[in-house]
């Protein structure tokens, strides 16, 4: 086995593409992902499973129908299944997301911001 940790910021240097989250490990079934993100999301929401955001750098919002959660570099922020969400980042922001093996990032909407899945780096 190779004891080696993870650099955030290593990982996150493979990379300058956004709204196109890469896996950097997983637990279980359990898959974390670096993402860049900037600009407006698309609302989506994920029907069977809840996603943790985690602000690695910059500040993001989250949007939902009923208001918004405005989180800054340190903090996280659990989505529950089902409930929709739009994220944004008026500057680049760059966060850790943990969800199970095989959510699309666009979770029940698909378009132009549809990343490939479950792309290792």
């Amino acid at each position: 086995m190779n004891y080696q940790a993870l650099n955030f910021n290593e990982k996150l240097n493979k990379f300058s593409e956004q709204w196109s989250p890469k896996v950097i490990a997983q637990m279980n079934n359990y898959q974390f992902k670096v993402v860049k993100i900037q600009n407006d999301f698309v609302w989506h929401k994920h029907d069977t499973t809840d996603e943790v955001f985690i602000i690695l750098t910059g500040n993001v919002r989250i949007d939902f129908r009923d208001g918004n959660v405005n989180l800054a570099a340190g903090e996280m922020f659990v989505i529950p299944k089902g409930k929709e969400h739009k994220p944004y980042a008026k500057e680049e922001a760059q966060i850790l997301l943990i969800e199970p093996e095989g959510v699309l990032n666009t979770g029940d909407t698909t378009g132009s911001l549809t990343a490939e899945n479950d792309v290792w780096i």
